[in-house]
């Protein structure tokens, strides 16, 4: 449930900033009769985006074990590559998102309403689609239906409330930072999925290794106690992990999470003194 409510929480507050600034800009540049368009756009991103959830939720159904599982497998991969694409793109953008969202708006308005809206619908349908995809391989990896629902929808509500708060001035949020913590969650979660997606793939008989297991602790840690209920939430952890499924955790969260700190951790150098400025601090 924590981690569901964590991915809706990002993804959702990504949203409604992109929303909350192109709606400001309109307003701003006394262009209101244009925010119509920008709701239009919404509307329909939200529509394919649910659209997307119930097709990954109800169309495998009715197929074979194995083809089931070799569908959710490469989805999995697919929600892990994607995620880790939006983790990296919107730590090197989050600074200048505001600038670069506001320039796009104002070449969508010289060309029309229909590039408004259209700007609306990608801006808003990727973050959408991003969304429905990494929630459900997080579902299904986690192997219960309320719970990850649940705090999705929590999460997505209270990127909403943010994101109100924030356009209205009564809150600011450090967006560098809490994409940079969020981003370190979301690659361990990451992690869980790409695992569970390599086990989905054995069962299927796509990959080998099984029945080729590295540890199994179900007997300390049952994956229906309390333990192994939140790791299995927040981590997508299993009590028995394959030797596949362990070599492709390690070999993706160590260095993803290590080039990511190195990109949004990073501090801007010093700037180097002027000569002015050298001549005062020896005086």
């Amino acid at each position: 449930m924590l981690a569901n409510y964590l991915i809706g929480l990002r993804e959702g507050l990504e949203a409604a900033l992109v929303v909350g600034i192109l709606v400001a800009y309109l307003v701003r540049t006394e262009r209101r009769h244009m925010l119509r368009y920008v709701w239009f756009g919404v509307g329909i991103a939200a529509g394919v985006s649910l659209a997307l959830g119930a097709a990954l939720t109800l169309g495998p159904r009715g197929l074979s074990f194995q083809a089931q599982e070799a569908i959710g497998g490469f989805l999995s991969i697919g929600a892990v590559a994607l995620i880790t694409w939006m983790i990296f793109w919107m730590a090197k953008t989050a600074g200048h998102l505001k600038g670069n969202l506001e320039g796009a708006m104002e070449n969508a308005l010289n060309v029309g309403s229909g590039a408004v809206l259209a700007m609306a619908l990608i801006a808003v349908g990727r973050e959408g689609l991003e969304t429905a995809l990494f929630l459900w391989a997080g579902i299904t990896a986690s192997g219960s239906s309320t719970a990850p629902i649940t705090g999705a929808v929590l999460g997505l509500a209270t990127a909403l409330a943010l994101g109100l708060l924030i356009y209205r001035g009564a809150i600011k949020l450090n967006l560098r930072t809490f994409f940079q913590w969020t981003g370190v969650f979301l690659i361990i979660i990451a992690g869980g999925v790409l695992a569970y997606g390599i086990h989905d793939l054995q069962e299927a008989g796509i990959l080998p290794g099984e029945h080729t297991v590295l540890f199994d602790v179900s007997a300390q840690i049952p994956g229906s106690s309390v333990p192994g209920t939140i790791l299995k939430g927040v981590f997508n952890f299993s009590p028995e992990t394959t030797v596949f499924q362990a070599v492709a955790w390690i070999g993706y969260v160590v260095p993803v999470m290590w080039m990511f700190v190195r990109t949004a951790f990073r501090t801007s150098a010093p700037k180097p003194a002027s000569t002015d400025e050298r001549a005062l601090a020896h005086a």
